[in-house]
């Protein structure tokens, strides 16, 4: 975190806010930041739960491993 010293005209630069400068040159805002992170954790949390689902359908019989066959999986 860069900190004024009194050399850098008395005006304290705080990461978080030269982080919020960027994304505005690049045309995010803070909103629009917002929504995208909260997209992305949607789906990953979606994608979870469709992993644990994937897991629960089809248990590995006695003696048998996962990865001993693979399987076409379709993704809608």
């Amino acid at each position: 975190m860069a900190k004024a010293d009194g050399t850098s005209n008395g005006r304290s630069l705080k990461a978080c806010c030269l982080v919020s400068e960027m994304l505005e040159e690049m045309g995010l805002d803070s909103r629009k930041a917002r929504e995208i992170r909260r997209q992305t954790l949607l789906g990953l949390v979606t994608f979870c739960q469709w992993q644990l689902a994937r897991m629960d359908e089809s248990p590995a019989a006695p003696g048998e491993t996962r990865r001993t066959k693979g399987r076409r999986v379709k993704v809608v």
